[in-house]
């Protein structure tokens, strides 16, 4: 390879590498779909991982947050 294509494939690598870095952004609206949608999908996997009910699981969700592993410990809890 000469030394004009190893600059180029340098050059690629670095614009990969860059381009990977910027952050996507997002709308508001893109933003609290996408959050609706990750709890809906959390509420539907407590449900079915510990059977406890739909509101129980929006309950645990809005008091402790999004930690996948404390969110089961305690519908766990709740459902004995």
């Amino acid at each position: 390879m000469d030394i004009g294509g190893r600059e180029t494939a340098q050059r690629s690598r670095l614009f990969k590498a860059s381009a990977s870095a910027f952050p996507v952004f997002e709308s508001e609206r893109q933003r609290a779909e996408r959050v609706k949608a990750e709890k809906g999908f959390r509420v539907r996997h407590l449900m079915r991982e510990t059977g406890i009910t739909e509101a129980q699981a929006l309950d645990l969700i809005d008091l402790i947050g999004n930690d996948t592993n404390s969110l089961l410990r305690e519908a766990r809890l709740l459902n004995k």
